[in-house]
């Protein structure tokens, strides 16, 4: 992979983290200066202050306020006289996001820039800056820190491009050297973070974001957007757009102007808030400002500012089918409702894209799973299956008695999965099958027969998991007419 994968960067308004990207590309620390100027450093009472101006919240989700962040960490710092550790979480490990590789590749002194100011403000021991073992971004961040001095001295440490890798206590786990997977209890790593030490994790928006506060002050800051979320948000749009994009727009732009700057055909559904955010219906969406309280006010999430609208020529179900069995694969395994819970849940959906009643199943085995997890990832793939049969009401009704949608999987959400990495799919040579239904039988979570009696199934890669089953189905076969193939073959 690499930086020329990152889609095309554009804004919405005056430009403030992307500010020079048309005339620079990206920039260096001269450029860097040119387009930003300077900015004073804060103690940690300003840092704080600043942060409580204007509103700041973490870019990477979960949109906690920073101000109180910096709070915790101090407390813990001075109950327990260590110094605190800086982490800069710019692993963004969810397929569809691409707005934090952006900065990174991009404006990486912005990412700095920010780290720096929260490092010299609570004298810390540390700052770490954890990216993807994909290589984007990491030698443009690697040249930025050779090209500055820091406050305190910074490394930069991989874990695994995976979905789980990028939740805060599987980064911290990762820089300890521990297995990159979330806890499995809760830890406050603003208590026992990086090395045992109070830490301040936050994601690379978010650090910039306080970049551009440093520089401009509060009251110009609050200038654009609206009174209770001011600033800018970085959006990533992909999906069925024509033209995908990472989007800066101020807070209050409406959802449809970014849509349709993006060329985003939306069909029955948009996704907010990517793989553990919501599917909102194309009616809520022309109706949507962009801001946390705009999406929740037609039951979406902003989350981490992604929007992936369906387009009109995909099958939701489908489409939907294959997120829940990747997201079921990219559980840590530590506890039953991951290792046992979102399979379940993954074949229930995967049965309602086959035309199978299973609604309730996928119901049942949403609410086996919510709220029970060792960390958020079963209540996210939950809240994802959960708002897909709401939305796309009208395809599961089709699919149901037989009809199906007529629309194929176009690989509209996007997925890790490819044949160097080992992914395999089922096929079938055609000229052999009888349409015997063994395979059906042995694997019914994968395989179904259609109205004649001849297999259907995902032609999506099959997750880890499901991988035996296909086997199974595949040796029982009297026709030798399914196989197992690479992911990337045809």
């Amino acid at each position: 992979m690499s930086a020329s994968q990152v889609p095309p960067v554009t804004a919405i308004g005056t430009p403030r983290i992307t500010a020079g990207f048309d005339e620079y590309g990206r920039l260096d620390l001269l450029a860097h200066q040119e387009v930003h100027g300077g900015f004073a450093a804060l103690s940690s009472g300003e840092l704080i202050g600043l942060a409580d101006r204007i509103e700041l919240r973490g870019r990477g989700g979960a949109g906690f306020p920073f101000a109180r962040k910096v709070r915790a960490v101090l407390d813990s710092c001075r109950r327990q006289e260590l110094p605190p550790v800086i982490v800069v979480n710019a692993t963004e490990g969810e397929p569809p996001s691409w707005k934090d590789k952006a900065v990174l590749t991009r404006a990486p002194h912005l990412i700095l820039d920010g780290a720096a100011l929260a490092a010299a403000a609570l004298d810390a021991e540390e700052i770490v800056i954890g990216i993807a073992d994909d290589g984007i971004g990491q030698s443009s961040i690697t040249a930025a820190l050779a090209e500055r001095r820091m406050p305190c001295p910074t490394r930069i440490v991989t874990v695994p491009h995976r979905f789980i890798s990028g939740e805060g206590g599987a980064l911290v786990r990762g820089i300890n050297g521990e297995a990159h997977i979330p806890p499995g209890r809760k830890v406050r790593s603003s208590d026992n973070g990086v090395m045992g030490l109070p830490t301040l994790l936050s994601n690379a928006e978010t650090y910039s974001q306080l970049a551009i506060a440093a520089r401009l002050g509060p009251w110009e800051y609050n200038a654009v957007g609206i009174p209770e979320e001011p600033g800018t948000v970085m959006l990533t749009v992909g999906g069925s757009a024509s033209n995908p994009a990472v989007v800066e727009a101020p807070t209050g732009t409406p959802l449809m102007d970014v849509l349709n700057m993006c060329g985003a055909d939306i069909g029955p559904g948009l996704l907010v808030g990517g793989y553990h955010g919501k599917w909102i219906t194309a009616e809520a969406a022309q109706t949507v400002t962009i801001s946390r309280k705009g999406f929740a006010g037609v039951g979406g999430t902003l989350g981490a500012g992604m929007l992936i609208p369906i387009g009109s020529k995909t099958c939701p179900l489908g489409e939907v089918s294959q997120v829940v069995q990747y997201l079921a694969g990219e559980s840590a395994g530590q506890c039953g409702p991951c290792r046992l819970g979102l399979p379940d849940l993954a074949r229930a959906v995967t049965l309602v894209s086959l035309g199978g009643n299973a609604v309730e199943n996928v119901r049942q085995a949403a609410g086996v799973v919510k709220g029970r997890g060792a960390c958020s990832h079963p209540d996210g793939t939950a809240r994802f299956a959960l708002s897909a049969l709401e939305v796309f009401a009208k395809d599961v009704e089709a699919h149901t008695n037989g009809e199906g949608c007529g629309k194929n999987v176009r690989g509209i959400l996007p997925l890790p999965y490819t044949a160097e990495q080992g992914a395999r799919r089922l096929a079938v040579d055609w000229s052999r099958c009888d349409g015997h239904g063994l395979c059906s039988a042995v694997a019914p979570e994968i395989i179904r027969l259609d109205a004649n009696g001849f297999p259907a199934f995902p032609q999506t890669p099959l997750p880890p998991w499901l991988e035996n089953g296909a086997r199974k189905a595949v040796n029982v076969c009297p026709a030798l007419a399914l196989r197992l193939t690479e992911a990337g073959s045809k």
